[in-house]
């Protein structure tokens, strides 16, 4: 072997050597012998260093992977004998292999296996066995390899192949008729014989049984000698865990009802006999997070018994199925209530599942009633922030809390189901009794009685949040508790988590404030002040910014006695911050974005004559037109790329903000009542000479173009005298994305005025052809993907244009452009159809072809294209599905055939060929061939 290439395999080398060690790797996988010469060394212990031992096994790995079949038999013979080699030399070494490479060697002894077992090794375990006996190192490597059979045979994660699907299969099938009793019985002599003095080998061994239950025979494991091991595991301090998990697997098990509700019930005595129900003696949090995965498989095992057993009828059964949960649901409870959120989080399916039973019946006992109460007062415990929880830089811990919290949701949700009135009850109980003494309460429970009335609105859902009509006790009683929140001054409250909260809960009952609107001056204020948009924490402020959208668009009718205060007292949130004036402003230039378009919302919406708005309207968007006219002009003398950059994101925000404003108009005849078109239209004329700017291009052309998107719904055809000189200036030093991002624009103006646009499309067709081309046809590196990718999404959006034109019917836009343009504008397409594997580009280059056969396809078609259409487009329809490429498996595929068959549908409907030839009499196709051939003579 190539000893300096070895020296590259250590994770200290530089990396040249790595660089050489990986050439080496793919070169000996590729050599048809250098796997031989990998097994020797293992087989002969010729490297002691590790990593060389776990290159020789990757190798050998690849050997077996994917050339094995290639070997004569001797060779595959060779291979096994290593394999045992190795093992057998691992019994006499004096310290054991790395954990890596046994888990290594254990992958290949796997995947030999499944290759073999079935054909020329039947004796695969009897040899392994044979060679390992009982010796510590032999059984680490023998439940190693176990676990690696099992993960090639079963594990979901792993894709197979519908051919290795039914190999796995039958592997499974012959090893419980040949084997399987044998390993059990080899798993429980390792457990019996280890259980006092090898921890990790047990452990090992109840990892296999866990994993090997879900396909063998149960009645194997199911058994009382088995049992009482494993319970006997479960008071041993390092093997608990692990017989926890066994334990599950076993009870996960699928069975016959009443045989699971007996084997549930035997584990349970035992174990409550053994005092593990007693929750709180116990201190080690990691065991009781497994046992508290045991309950829940318990439980829910126990749930679906009785699922199964109402299904059948089975009603005697049921009802002792039903028995067995409800003598656990104290148990539940004393885990779903375990400060640890991981113990708790365990049992909640089982909680969940419970309560669903209840759902179902019609009456309910006291004592289930009770416990409904228990879980209602459980959820609102946990829900709880604790005190580490830090809310400025929440981490990984914080982050499973809010995971947990959702879970403990579905939960409320669900209890809402069983019993709406005792969690309406509950909730209105600790929101009162915690608002009424807000300013002395830990911000803990202030937050999660607003977060309890904030949930009940998805809780107890009602159609487009009609929270206080309809039932009368119901409506009251959450009229109640907003009026509490609203008045209460807890909006004060000086933590971060409750004054989200408050305004979360505000927003979500915004169709409180139409019930009682006396309460609407108190929440502005609260918005507009330092408890939420001069907040001292950014987090709050950005939060707000939205909320506040949102709450004055949703109360936009109620809103006009407070309009002009409200503008007035936002004027600072509005400035435009350039970034030469150093001071940090409250928001960031995205939640400006929501400030700015309340403004709008607020002024369109607002009951003032048309001159007022227009005024208002003004007084909102001048300064922008200002602050943009300065920096365009500091931005065209600036020298520092660094502040040419910072100028460019200023000006696009200043675009974006009045592109924003106009978010409040639905069409140009709102623009029109409100005597906006005006400076609307003086916005354009200040935004537009920024795309001859010749600096940071990219930015300002994006932003210059949403903001023409939006002019084209607001103003429609008052924008069409900028669209030209804009997209000159559009199409200048073009890259593909920036004509990804155009053509859009341009599709969009097609889309909407037709025929008013055919004189400018005519005119700027092949400009925008040819940049398109340009880009396309520009060399890229041949592994360069994002190239590759930007050029096929730039393929899909020139089609896409076509497919606009065409469908708008402006063909005549193509059909002007000249002959020679016009084959060549056909050729893309048919090549859209035909050569590019992609099939979204193809399903629109048929619809283009199928558009333009039924336009063009009769007498009147252009000349010549009828001649296209039988060498071109007809081949098309065959030369596509035949390629390699087009894979029929494929959703996307088979929307392009369809649209082929479209066009093959549309070209015999207009050719008058296919007629001549459907005529019953002959006479009148040989009269028809005359005239045709004549025709087509030159």
């Amino acid at each position: 072997m190539d000893e300096q290439a070895l020296l590259g395999l250590n994770p200290n080398a530089d990396s040249d050597f790595r660089q050489r060690a990986l050439a080496y790797f793919e070169q000996l996988k590729i050599s048809p012998d250098a796997w031989q010469v990998c097994a020797e060394a293992l087989a002969q212990r010729t490297y002691s260093d590790d990593h060389v031992k776990f290159f020789c096994f990757q190798v050998l790995e690849h050997q077996v992977k994917y050339k094995y079949s290639e070997l004569t038999t001797v060779q595959q013979q060779l291979i096994r004998e290593t394999l045992i080699s190795w093992l057998q030399a691992q019994m006499l070494n004096p310290q054991p292999e790395k954990t890596f490479i046994r888990n290594k060697a254990a992958q290949v002894f796997a995947l030999l296996f499944v290759t073999e077992y079935l054909t020329k090794w039947p004796k695969f375990f009897f040899d392994i066995l044979s060679v390992v006996d009982l010796n510590p190192r032999g059984v680490d490597l023998y439940l190693r390899i176990l676990m690696a059979i099992d993960s090639e045979l079963v594990d979901r994660d792993v894709v197979h192949t519908s051919e290795e699907a039914r190999r796995n299969t039958l592997i499974k099938d012959t090893m419980r008729e040949q084997c399987i009793p044998n390993l059990v019985e080899s798993w429980y002599q390792i457990l019996q014989n280890y259980q006092y003095t090898n921890s990790e080998v047990t452990c090992q061994c109840l990892e296999v049984v866990g994993a090997y239950v879900s396909w063998i025979d149960l009645s194997l494991i199911a058994n009382d000698r088995f049992i009482n091991m494993l319970l006997g595991h479960m008071s041993i301090e390092v093997l608990r865990e692990e017989a926890c998990d066994c334990l599950f697997e076993v009870v996960n098990k699928g069975m016959d009802p009443v045989d699971k509700m007996k084997l549930v019930e035997s584990l349970c005595q035992v174990l409550q006999s053994a005092g593990f129900f007693s929750i709180d003696q116990e201190e080690d949090v990691d065991f009781l997070a497994r046992f508290s995965k045991l309950v829940n498989g318990m439980g829910q095992s126990l749930i679906v018994s009785w699922s199964k057993l109402i299904k059948n009828g089975d009603i005697k059964n049921a009802q002792e199925a039903l028995q067995a949960i409800e003598t656990k649901v104290a148990l539940m409870l004393q885990l779903l209530i375990h400060e640890d959120d991981d113990i708790s989080s365990n049992i909640i399916g089982f909680c969940y599942d419970y309560l669903h039973i209840l759902k179902q019946l019609t009456v309910l006992s006291d004592q289930q009633k009770a416990n409904v109460e228990a879980i209602m007062l459980a959820v609102m415990k946990k829900l709880t922030y604790d005190e580490e929880y830090n809310f400025e830089n929440e981490g990984e811990d914080e982050a499973m809390f809010v995971e947990y919290r959702k879970q403990l949701k579905l939960l409320l949700d669900r209890l809402a189901q069983v019993s709406p009135e005792l969690l309406l009850a509950s909730v209105r109980r600790v929101f009162s009794s915690t608002l009424q003494n807000w300013q002395t309460t830990r911000f803990m429970e202030v937050e999660v009685a607003i977060r309890l009335l904030y949930m009940l609105a998805e809780a107890l859902p009602v159609s487009h949040g009609a929270h206080f009509s309809g039932d009368v006790s119901k409506a009251s009683a959450l009229q109640d508790m907003m009026r509490t929140l609203v008045t209460s001054g807890v909006s004060s409250y000086q933590h971060t988590s409750v004054t989200l909260e408050f305004f979360e809960t505000v927003v979500r009952y915004e169709k409180f404030f139409t019930v009682e609107p006396q309460h609407i001056p108190c929440v502005l204020m609260a918005f507009l002040d330092h408890r939420g948009l001069r907040h001292s924490s950014a987090k709050v402020r950005s939060r707000t910014a939205y909320l506040f959208s949102r709450f004055v668009k949703s109360l936009n009718k109620q809103m006009n006695p407070f309009i002009e205060d409200i503008l007035n007292r936002i004027q600072d949130l509005l400035e435009l911050s350039p970034p030469e004036n150093g001071h940090q402003s409250l928001l960031s230039s995205d939640d400006q974005l929501f400030i700015y378009e309340t403004a709008g919302v607020l002024i369109v919406n607002s009951e003032y004559p048309a001159e007022r708005k227009q005024a208002l309207m003004r007084n909102l968007l001048t300064p922008l037109m200002e602050k943009f006219k300065i920096l365009l002009e500091k931005l065209m003398l600036a020298q520092d790329e660094e502040r040419q950059a910072s100028l460019a994101d200023c000006l696009n925000h200043a675009v974006g903000f009045a592109s924003r404003t106009s978010k409040a108009f639905s069409n140009k005849q709102t623009v029109k009542q409100c005597g906006c078109s005006e400076v609307y239209l003086d916005c354009l004329q200040t935004f537009l000479p920024a795309l001859s700017c010749p600096l940071q291009k990219d930015i300002l052309r994006s932003g210059v173009r949403t903001f023409l998107h939006r002019m084209i719904i607001c103003l429609e055809e008052e924008v069409l005298p900028f669209i030209p000189s804009a997209s000159e200036h559009m199409l200048k030093d073009c890259e593909a994305k920036d004509l990804q991002e155009f053509i859009p624009l341009i599709n969009q103006i097609t889309a909407k005025f037709k025929i008013q646009v055919s004189p400018f499309l005519q005119q700027m067709f092949m400009p925008l052809l040819h940049a398109i081309f340009e880009v396309l046809l520009r060399p890229a590196e041949e592994n360069d993907q994002s190239a590759a990718l930007e050029k096929q999404m730039l393929r899909r959006s020139y089609f896409a244009f076509l497919q606009t034109v065409t469908g708008s019917g402006m063909s005549e836009v193509i059909a002007n452009q000249g002959a020679e343009n016009v084959e060549r504008v056909l050729v893309t397409v048919i090549q859209g159809a035909v050569e590019y594997p992609d099939p979204i580009a193809q399903k629109t280059c048929f619809i283009i072809l199928s558009k333009l056969v039924e336009l063009w396809g009769g007498k009147d078609g252009p000349v010549g294209f009828a001649d296209f259409v039988y060498k071109h487009i007809v081949p098309a329809c065959f030369l596509a599905p035949l390629k390699q490429t087009f894979d029929l498996a494929d959703a996307q595929t088979v929307l392009a055939l369809s649209e082929c068959a479209v066009t093959l549908k549309t070209i015999h409907l207009k050719r008058e060929f296919c007629q001549a030839l459907q005529q019953p009499d002959a006479k009148v196709l040989k009269n028809y061939l005359k005239v045709f051939f004549q025709r087509a003579k030159p």
